[in-house]
């Protein structure tokens, strides 16, 4: 996969995540990614510091730093 792609679905990740925090499901829908590519969209969001992971009754939370 290309960088830029990667970087363009972090985007979407960004945008998703704009109104407040949301479930990594929920992350998922509202940005149509495949699994693989939203984890490397949280990865390159993560290594910048950008996002924050929490879990609540045993769902994964990510929110914007």
């Amino acid at each position: 996969m290309l960088t830029s792609k990667i970087g363009v679905n972090a985007g979407l990740v960004w945008n998703a995540l704009q109104n407040g925090p949301l479930s990594t499901k929920a992350v998922k829908k509202a940005t149509k990614l495949k699994e693989a590519d939203l984890n490397m969209a949280y990865g390159w969001l993560a290594r910048e510091n950008k996002i924050a992971f929490s879990e609540v009754e045993g769902e994964i939370i990510v929110a914007l730093v």
